[in-house]
């Protein structure tokens, strides 16, 4: 089962990339750095030097309505920032 859920392009993630060679990926919760790094490797064909993740909660939201109050509760999901090997690069818009 593949680990990595998509990639993460955002303004923020396009000037990190440009400056320091990190690339962003939304990843199952369950998954390690080391298998992240090993799917990224394999995937892209690049070097992986480092994986860095984050964990995210999920928030409650609530908004009001006229039947009355609503709740939800957004996704919760983990960040992975991947740094690669000098000259190493992943194009995401390729297959567009």
């Amino acid at each position: 089962m593949s680990n990595i859920i998509k990639p993460l392009v955002t303004e923020k993630m396009n000037s990190i990339t440009e400056k320091q060679n990190k690339f962003g990926f939304i990843v199952r919760p369950s998954a390690n750095k080391i298998e992240i790094g090993k799917e990224i490797e394999e995937r892209y064909n690049v070097t992986v030097l480092s994986v860095n993740t984050m964990n995210y909660a999920g928030k409650t939201k609530r908004r009001y309505t006229k039947a009355g109050l609503i709740k939800g509760r957004t996704r919760a999901l983990k960040k992975a920032i991947v740094t690669l090997k000098e000259g190493d690069t992943i194009d995401f818009y390729s297959n567009i």
